[in-house]
């Protein structure tokens, strides 16, 4: 976090932006919580929907993908106002100073596979160029995010515990990216028939990462009223 001056003006303004920290670690939290109780009620509602073999992404063809639409586009937004949580409450440093602006640009890529949502093409859910690329800004950005967020941590006492934790989350969440985009996707990839379950995989273990990070933030921005 911000070192804070000695000073009374610094110490009245210290409070305001401690509780305005502790509101956007809660984003950290309900993000990923909404999210996921979202795609297991459209899972239950579309009974043609598989888990196992569908991307999370195919439940917006569906006349319900509303749903998925406006969970993609408040999920994202919520992962901006994390990351500017992350941003205020880790110490600055010139290490991992990039990792903050990965974050951001992963929020902003999940918006852009919300705005641009898969079709139902001749009955088959079938994705758009667009959202491919809001996608890969998604995940690329929240996987490189993650890693260089870690060399930040590491720099300063109150979150260097959790800094190996979030490098080898950022590794898995890139490695699983490329696992689920080289061969399970597209139709004739030997993985295909488990393409929603690699991605699940996925997004469990970044999901993980950001509550675990959400909890220390918000538990330190306790900490600072005490």
């Amino acid at each position: 976090m911000v070192s804070w001056p000695n000073t009374d003006s610094a110490r009245a303004a210290q409070p305001e932006t401690v509780s305005r920290t502790g509101l956007l670690a809660l984003a950290g939290l309900a993000g990923p919580l909404w999210f996921t109780v979202l795609v297991i009620v459209q899972g239950i509602l579309l009974p043609d929907y598989s888990h196992m073999k569908m991307p999370i992404s195919a439940l917006a063809a569906w006349p319900t993908g509303w749903i998925q639409i406006l969970n993609f586009c408040v999920f994202g937004t919520l992962m901006i106002a994390f990351a500017v949580g992350l941003n205020i409450g880790v110490q600055e440093s010139r290490r991992g100073a990039a990792g903050f602006p990965l974050l951001v640009l992963s929020g902003i890529g999940i918006v852009i596979a919300g705005v641009f949502p898969w079709k139902m093409i001749n009955g088959v859910p079938t994705e758009t160029t667009p959202h491919v690329a809001g996608a890969i800004i998604s995940f690329a950005a929240a996987g490189l995010g993650l890693i260089v967020l870690s060399r930040r941590l590491s720099t300063d006492p109150r979150w260097r515990s959790l800094s190996t934790y979030t490098l080898s989350t950022g590794i898995t969440v890139l490695l699983l990216f490329v696992v689920l985009g080289i061969f399970a996707i597209d139709n004739d990839t030997p993985l295909h028939p488990w393409a929603g379950l690699i991605q699940r995989v996925l997004c469990a273990t970044w999901f993980v990462c950001l509550i675990v990070l959400a909890c220390r933030l918000r538990r330190l921005a306790h900490k600072q009223v005490r």
